[in-house]
């Protein structure tokens, strides 16, 4: 059945909450584990049915902000949602509490029960009107980016139709569609101050009323972070600052050199080279055409999968107006069906998006016989594991789409993985700063994110961008307001990605044995345990980046060599 015959229906949430309840009492009473499992397994094919419709209203509205049927019924999620994470919330206490535990962890896995622990602990009734307003602020923002209709060059652009401009050869169209770029959230300063505010108290009233110190703690468990703590990050971002940083400010100094500038400002960040980045020689249906030539001779695995995803149009990949901006890939539990979102801007990124969502799309259809929605998608640290492996996995396969340019993509493309890891902890410590001091000003917010950015980002020059040099930068990234946390999550799959990049040129075929195994596991296992099934070293270790940094640089050396 193709996506757009998915069908959609609103349900019922008085009578979804009879039936839950009933099973939910069968479940507590059941006299034997047989009877307890099958209440279980019925118990859930509701739950899954409420999972599909929240998560196919919520593509179709993201595929179209316009839409106003679909906005109405994100509406109606951003109400009801807290209410149906109440009924889960009377299954995780009966799953907690059955005096079956080693037979649930035995079928279902130590990790889900631990799931439902912390989910019990991140929820109560008490908190369900301030859930409702989160959501509400996180669709607000949602709405503010993707609302963005910018005039260049004739057009009328939204946000990802400007990033082109931005990578353009063109010193001064770089710096005119930057500024454009930038000024829409310099414009909208005052509304993505008040949303995060209004964000940042909600989530610490939240984590007061439910016994929390403040939001850290809160968030860390809604993340479900079973196996590491906020010192253990702690400790990683040290390694970034002593072995990361310097190399990357090595990389922005000889980039600079290579694009003949004395130095090298925010609009030059993302131009590698001066002929201009890697570009994908085709259109769309180029990059499809060769992803299915990739997929297939990449394994058999691959090959039946990317062949369901286009058989079954499971991804909306071109960008358009009142598109939301970015791209994520999600499931669609009762069609077992992986889906890929994503705004192609005709730059490289557009293979990112082949082989990053790819990567989410893939794990989730080798584990989509994983009935169990909590652990179907593993936790978001060791999800994006999957994603960032799969960009380094299909290396052999860049020549297919850049031609003379693959060495440029392959160059560009580790290079900005590796000056990611410093951005990505500014984006961590600086969540930790601001929910650790929520009462903090906007104005003291931005301060904390510019001063971290000179701490981690020390090349980083925003000349006369006052927007930028007050700190708005981070209005951008998406995660800060609607994924609380979930950044740091990249640092850790990065590393992992990195690890996995040196198996695949060591030995290629134990190297996809061991991604194929996380990717079957699904989310039973913690985020160490499956760095542990992976045969990978946990980027916590102290030994971790040195391990990884020598042949970071060696590949590095080697790309330079064919440039």
């Amino acid at each position: 059945m193709k996506f757009k015959d998915y069908k959609y229906e609103r349900p019922n949430y008085e009578e979804i909450k009879k039936s839950f309840l009933e099973l939910v009492d069968k479940i507590k009473n059941a006299s034997t584990y047989d009877e307890q499992k099958l209440h279980i397994n019925q118990l859930n094919n509701i739950r899954k049915h409420i999972e599909t419709m929240s998560t196919l209203a919520s593509i179709r509205n993201s595929i179209n902000t316009a839409d106003e049927f679909y906005d109405e019924e994100q509406n109606y999620w951003d109400e009801q949602g807290p209410l149906y994470t109440e009924l889960n919330s009377d299954f995780y206490k009966v799953i907690v509490n059955s005096k079956f535990k080693d037979e649930i962890k035995k079928d279902y896995s130590e990790q889900f029960y631990k799931i439902c622990e912390y989910s019990l602990k991140s929820f109560s009734p008490e908190i369900i009107s301030d859930l409702q307003e989160e959501n509400k602020l996180m669709s607000k923002y949602t709405k503010l980016l993707a609302s963005a209709k910018i005039n260049f060059k004739g057009e009328e652009l939204n946000l990802s139709g400007l990033y082109k401009y931005m990578l353009s050869s063109d010193r001064n169209e770089r710096e005119q569609s930057s500024k454009a770029y930038y000024n829409y959230f310099g414009e909208h300063e005052e509304e993505f101050d008040e949303i995060y505010d209004q964000l940042v108290h909600i989530r610490h009233n939240m984590a007061k009323k439910l016994g929390f110190k403040n939001f850290v703690e809160l968030g860390y468990i809604r993340m479900d972070r079973t196996d590491y703590n906020p010192e253990m990050v702690v400790n990683l971002r040290k390694q970034i600052l002593e072995y990361i940083v310097p190399l990357c400010n090595k990389l922005y100094e000889k980039q600079a050199k290579r694009l003949n500038l004395d130095k090298l400002t925010y609009i030059d960040e993302n131009l590698e080279f001066l002929d201009g980045n890697a570009t994908i020689k085709g259109d769309s249906d180029y990059i499809i055409e060769n992803g299915i030539k990739m997929y297939q001779e990449l394994s058999q695995e691959t090959k039946e999968f990317f062949d369901f995803m286009l058989e079954n149009e499971l991804m909306d990949l071109e960008t358009k107006h009142n598109k939301s901006a970015g791209g994520y890939c999600t499931y669609i539990p009762d069609y077992k069906a992986p889906f890929i979102f994503s705004n192609f801007n005709k730059t490289s990124e557009d293979m990112d998006v082949l082989t990053h969502e790819a990567g989410h799309a893939f794990q989730l259809y080798m584990s989509r016989d994983i009935d169990m929605q909590e652990i179907n998608f593993p936790t978001l640290d060791s999800c994006e594991i999957h994603s960032m492996s799969m960009e380094f996995i299909t290396y052999p396969w860049m020549e297919t789409f850049f031609k003379e340019d693959s060495d440029k993509y392959k160059f560009a493309h580790l290079t900005s993985a590796i000056k990611f890891l410093p951005y990505g902890v500014v984006v961590d410590e600086f969540q930790h700063i601001v929910y650790d001091n929520p009462n903090m000003t906007s104005d003291e917010r931005k301060k904390v994110w510019r001063d971290l950015e000179k701490k981690y980002l020390p090349h980083r020059d925003y000349e006369d961008n006052e927007i930028l040099e007050r700190g708005c930068w981070f209005f951008k990234q998406g995660h800060i307001f609607k994924d609380p946390f979930y950044y740091i999550d990249y640092v850790l799959a990065q590393i992992c990605a990195f690890q996995f990049l040196k198996k695949m040129e060591e030995d290629r075929i134990s190297g996809w044995e061991d991604y194929l195994r996380i990717c079957k596991v699904g989310g039973t296992q913690s985020f160490l345990q499956i760095v542990k099934t992976g045969n990978l070293i946990s980027p916590f270790d102290d030994k971790c980046i040195e391990y990884i940094i020598k042949n970071l640089e060696t590949n590095i050396e080697k790309f330079e060599r064919n440039l």
